[in-house]
């Protein structure tokens, strides 16, 4: 089953580590308009993709295989699958100028500039690692999102640009609408095909502005998903982010992504339990759903006592979604994790 993650940052974290239960073949496309921290400086310093998403989805993808049984493999000083994955996400302490930077960012920002390509210095590092799966940019340039904003002036209608991933992130007013220069973005051909050639395409859950209302910003990647015949997800969010979503609920979510992609189609909008009660909240939910023309479905999906998506039971509901389609594959949910469900595909 090939199965496409669009996302980034945590969210996309999550989402992989569930679909990782789900198969050996996934892809992860991930928003590159990051200009904060590590990602922001080696962006301005080297003009490079900003590396820290693409980092992260590599380490989710590492974390999610499972070590080597061969005896031969396993000697002293071999290192397994999750110690790789936490390496390159150490960041080095100090006051120098490697501070904060991590470990996976360097490495990524040394292999692009060595090879002069962004998914070539992916591909290496995927392969280096022993990664199952494929991690692509959603562009191929650094983007950088745009946002109107109101509640910044004493007239709470009037709206003010602003600019920067993080300034979109954390500003004290109401996000109404991103988004993204250079305009039209230049889509990443990879990701382009991987999308077209996908059994399932997995969106969200993820930053609303910043992580996953992007994905439908890229004219060339939102044709692509009209054009798949893949099953198309939407994972929504446990909880409103503070600054970009504050307040929002479940529905608020679906509006603003349809605001920006009237004529974006999903065939499931995936939501936790807890985050729509049943009556008229929920039947709100639904109507904005099926403007997507998708059905809702909704599942116990958080870590407990976190607004973590726990990826046993998020991959367990979208297998068992995949399963009522028909769609020509069997599956079999096994429980063999300590913490949680493990899913494998069959």
């Amino acid at each position: 089953m090939k199965i496409v993650a669009l996302g980034g940052g945590h969210g996309l974290y999550a989402t992989l580590t569930a679909m990782r239960l789900l198969s050996d073949d996934v892809t992860a496309v991930v928003t590159v308009a990051d200009d904060g921290g590590s990602s922001g400086r080696l962006r301005s310093e080297l003009g490079i993709l900003p590396p820290g998403d693409l980092r992260m989805a590599i380490a989710a993808l590492l974390s999610a295989t499972e070590p080597p049984t061969d005896v031969a493999e396993t000697g002293p000083g071999v290192r397994g699958p999750q110690e790789w994955a936490s390496l390159l996400q150490h960041r080095f302490g100090g006051r120098g100028a490697l501070a904060g930077h991590p470990v996976g960012n360097l490495l990524l920002a040394g292999l692009t500039e060595a090879t002069g390509d962004a998914v070539a210095a992916l591909e290496m590092m995927t392969t280096l690692f022993g990664v199952r799966g494929r991690v692509l940019p959603m562009a191929t340039t650094a983007l950088e999102i745009e946002a109107d904003v109101s509640g910044l002036e004493e007239d709470p209608r009037i709206s003010r640009p602003i600019r920067g991933q993080v300034a979109v992130a954390t500003t004290p007013g109401k996000v109404r609408r991103v988004r993204l220069s250079p305009n039209p973005p230049p889509a990443c051909p990879e990701a382009i095909e991987a999308i077209e050639t996908a059994d399932l395409v997995v969106l969200g859950p993820g930053s609303w502005f910043s992580s996953v209302i992007p994905h439908v910003l890229v004219p060339d990647q939102l044709a692509a998903l009209k054009r798949t015949s893949a099953t198309k997800m939407l994972i929504v969010n446990l909880a409103p982010e503070p600054g970009e979503t504050t307040g929002f609920s479940v529905e608020r979510h679906l509006h603003v992504l349809l605001a920006h992609a009237d004529d974006f189609r999903v065939d499931h909008v995936i939501v936790d339990s807890g985050s729509v009660p049943v009556g008229s909240e929920r039947e709100h939910v639904e109507r904005a759903a099926a403007k997507f023309g998708a059905t809702l479905h909704d599942g116990e999906l958080a870590v407990a006592g976190t607004h973590t998506h726990d990826p046993g039971r998020v991959a367990a509901l979208v297998v068992a979604l995949c399963d009522s389609e028909s769609a020509g594959y069997r599956s079999k949910v096994e429980t063999t994790s300590k913490e949680g469900e493990r899913v494998r595909w069959r």
